[in-house]
């Protein structure tokens, strides 16, 4: 084994370091057929082998030595082995699975050979060798059969197999770092570091570990749809060395999203790209100074550590880039700060700052009848649309459950999860695994490329267990929810909370190195006003909970399930509602940060009828013994839909102008075109009724959000609702346009939400303003790269550029 481990992580301090260029490009220069590639021992091989490359480790070896010896000459500090596609399950194509082992072996031992006669020729310039593990020929997050979305090619547990037997190879020949290459599929990542961090234990030693993704197209997202900042946060578990880009389109390209991973990425950071983009041939024709002078921008910027070439590199490429690292500050790794970070396709950071998370219950078999039904009916299409009804009525994460008797939960669970993965407008979001069973978890673990929340956990089963799900739960980079269960049972009281909750993270923080603000606790929403006395408190018990957490337990986050605290009311959605929004209205105040919820089942707290918020305010703070009597009394006048009816068409008697403003903050559109068609004789002009009655509307739900009184899905239905206005609106006002001679513009304004966020409700609002008001209005959507939004203003030559974020 190598000599050298242990020197890489001090010279990364303090110079640049530089890769090698591409293997397979060298390997072309030699135009080898059929029979070299065979060699002598693999002259009578059933399967075809020319392009196997990883094979001329054995049939070429002086070959490879060759041209390791071209990259060292040229400047490398580090080579990588020709081991790219040496996994069973890429050798499979060759019929040479049976060869893996020893093609990895013999390939780290011929660049060994190489590393080792250049580090002895220059003791001060020591050269590494990096074990390649590329990405295999499969995808674990996207289905190969288009009329099956859950059908894979490739599974977890094949992946980390097939990975642990390549480096159990390189290992033995002695290579000094690790280098999980040319990523395209997260979840295949995070499978070669379970298959790793196997081979780790087994032979009893630790290599650093280089990750590179590759990006596939200038949307900035890799081939199994990550953005940037979403595949930091689903490795952020892994112990690296250094993360970086490789392949896609060349230096130039590379630059914003290479800015982006230097400035919130905690490790060091490479970059090797390719030679430009491939030609009409597929050759690669960027010149050697013309890279180079690309890479120097990472080198003025230092934003990187690690320099090198991909696809079309030669060694005069590795010289020229040689040549200008010299002398230049290597990048100091990010600092990131102490939040809970989730990703799906998209991030999503739960800072102290940040507004309440909701999260989707409706894909819960316990809590919704139909997708019960649906999941056991075999219905997974439209199961699908229950979770996108969630996400587009302004669920943050969804939550998926599968526990029932009558079904088979681990593959249910993996089926259904299959098919969230192939919708990216379900997926952009983070996945909250809700179980039970342990088994099904981690079953729902190995479907995910996102870094996941597992519901939940606790310490009813002792320490011991306790432990052992932690440290898979963290092998797998997921966060946890933690339930206030110990070996005596569910907590009740807030002492007893409390003390679980303290025992709980001092276990995982202290012992384990868990980070704290992976671990959400839910102290167990349990039902009030159940006619027991010693339930009345509950509610309480909860939000004292909520205040002892966050003033005492660093950084972790709190969640329940609401729909357990009106259990005693189900069937009468006019209570339920008034009880979530009050228990929220003063956990959220508290510090709470989540909840699985029914977004549909939550009213406007100033909305609930003055009554009623006595009532219910009694109940969730236990005012009163009464309290609970007297709600039960109140319920039984106000069940049912009739009542409901009536409530819903008493605004329908109102002025025009408070029935419109009623329907955007209700997102109801159910009378909109009346109202609207009825405003329009009434109003001299059409923008008038965006003016008055639409904006007064807004300006309500602005002050009900901003005070918590209001929440996210109900403001996304008011946005929705305010869409559906101006569309109706629209014609009119350039109708009114027209007969005033024609439109005069005043300005040209540019809107877009910044690269890293999706959020456009307010956006849009103000952009129907202006375009109402005779701006000329552009909009670039979401996830806008800083670049994209700077070439459109030159190019359309705006006078404002607005960006939200």
């Amino acid at each position: 084994m190598s000599h050298q481990k242990g020197k890489i992580e001090e010279i990364l301090k303090n110079r640049i370091l530089v890769l090698d260029g591409a293997t397979g490009t060298m390997i072309q220069k030699y135009k080898l057929e059929e029979a070299d590639y065979r060699g002598e021992e693999f002259k009578n091989h059933t399967s075809d082998v020319k392009g196997n490359n990883d094979l001329l480790s054995l049939t070429q070896a002086n070959i490879c030595k060759e041209i390791h010896a071209q990259f060292l000459e040229a400047g490398s500090d580090i080579i990588e082995t020709n081991s790219f596609n040496s996994t069973s399950i890429s050798q499979a194509d060759y019929g040479m699975e049976h060869l893996v082992h020893r093609i990895n072996k013999v390939a780290a031992e011929n660049a060994r050979e190489m590393a080792d006669k250049f580090t002895a020729l220059n003791p001060e310039k020591p050269r590494f060798v990096a074990g390649s593990m590329g990405p295999t020929n499969k995808t674990a997050s996207i289905s190969p059969d288009v009329n099956n979305p859950a059908a894979r090619g490739v599974y977890f547990d094949e992946l980390a197999n097939s990975y642990q037997e390549q480096c159990e190879g390189l290992i033995e020949g002695g290579v000094d770092l690790l280098l999980i290459e040319t990523v395209f599929d997260v979840l295949n990542a995070k499978a070669a570091y379970v298959g790793v961090q196997n081979a780790f234990e087994k032979y009893n030693v630790e290599l650093p570990i280089m990750m590179s993704v590759t990006i596939a197209d200038k949307s900035g997202r890799t081939l199994s749809g990550q953005v940037v900042e979403a595949f930091i946060i689903s490795l952020s578990h892994m112990k690296l060395l250094s993360i970086g880009l490789n392949c896609s389109f060349g230096a130039e390209g590379l630059k914003p999203y290479m800015e982006e991973l230097s400035a919130k990425a905690p490790w060091y950071i490479s970059v090797y790209p390719n030679a430009g983009l491939p030609n009409q041939l597929g050759e690669y024709d960027e010149l050697p100074r013309t890279m180079a002078g690309q890479i120097k921008h990472y080198l003025d910027n230092k934003m990187v550590n690690i320099v090198g070439g991909c696809c079309g590199t030669r060694p005069d490429h590795i010289k020229a880039i040689a040549d200008i690292t010299e002398g230049y500050e290597p990048h100091t790794p990010s600092l990131i700060k102490t939040e809970t970070r989730l990703s799906g396709l998209e991030p999503l950071v739960i800072s102290a700052e940040r507004n309440f998370v909701n999260v989707g219950e409706r894909t819960n078999v316990a809590g919704s009848k139909k997708f019960a039904r649906l999941i056991r009916e075999k219905k997974y299409e439209e199961a699908l649309n229950i979770a996108r009804n969630q996400v587009e009525g302004g669920a943050q994460i969804i939550d998926v459950n599968m526990d029932d008797g009558l079904l088979e939960a681990e593959e249910e669970m993996e089926i259904f999860l299959n098919y969230i993965v192939s919708e990216p407008e379900i997926s952009r979001l983070p996945i909250m695994i809700d179980s039970s069973k342990f088994e099904v978890i981690e079953a729902g673990l190995k479907c995910l490329q996102g870094k996941a929340i597992v519901n939940s956990i606790s310490l009813k089963e002792g320490e011991e267990d306790f432990i052992k799900k932690a440290k898979i739960i963290r092998k797998y980079g997921a966060s946890a929810v933690i339930m206030a269960f110990d070996e005596e049972g569910q907590a009740v009281t807030s002492a007893h909370k409390n003390e679980i909750c303290t025992r709980a993270y001092n276990i995982w923080t202290k012992q384990l190195g868990f980070p704290p603000e992976d671990i959400i606790f839910d102290p167990n929403i349990l039902a009030i006003a159940t006619g027991m006395e010693e339930h009345n408190n509950y509610a309480v018990e909860f939000i004292e909970t909520i205040k002892y957490i966050k003033a005492n337990l660093p950084h972790a986050k709190i969640s329940g399930g609401l729909s357990n605290l009106s259990f005693s009311f189900r069937g009468n959605n006019i209570v339920r509602e008034a009880i979530h929004s009050v228990f929220l209205y003063y956990a959220i105040k508290e510090g709470m940060d989540m909840a699985i919820l029914n977004p549909g089942m939550i009213q406007i707290y100033d909305d609930i009828p003055n009554d009623l918020l006595a009532l219910v305010e009694d109940v969730v703070l236990n005012k009163h013994p009464e309290a609970g009597e007297r709600l039960i009394e109140f319920a039984e006048n106000v069940k049912g839909d009739i009542t409901q009816e009536a409530r819903k068409e008493e605004w329908r008697e109102k002025p025009l102008a408070e029935r419109i403003s009623y329907s955007l903050m209700k997102g109801l559109n159910e009378y909109l075109p009346v109202d609207i068609e009825q405003a329009l004789n009434e109003y001299e002009h059409a923008i008038d009724i965006i003016e008055g009655p639409l904006m007064d509307g807004m300006d309500i739900v602005g002050e009900l959000f901003g005070d918590g009184k209001m929440f996210l899905p109900q403001v996304v239905k008011t946005a929705r609702v305010m869409k559906q206005a101006v569309a109706i609106l629209q014609p009119h006002i350039e109708a009114e346009k027209d007969e005033a001679g024609g439109r005069t513009f005043v300005g040209k304004v540019q809107f877009a939400t910044v690269k890293g966020d999706v959020h456009d409700i307010g956006k849009n609002i103000v952009l129907v303003v202006l375009a109402c008001n005779n701006f000329d209005t552009t909009d670039l959507g979401v996830m806008t790269p800083c670049d994209t939004i700077i070439e459109r203003a030159k190019l359309d030559k705006v006078d404002i550029i607005a960006c939200s974020g």
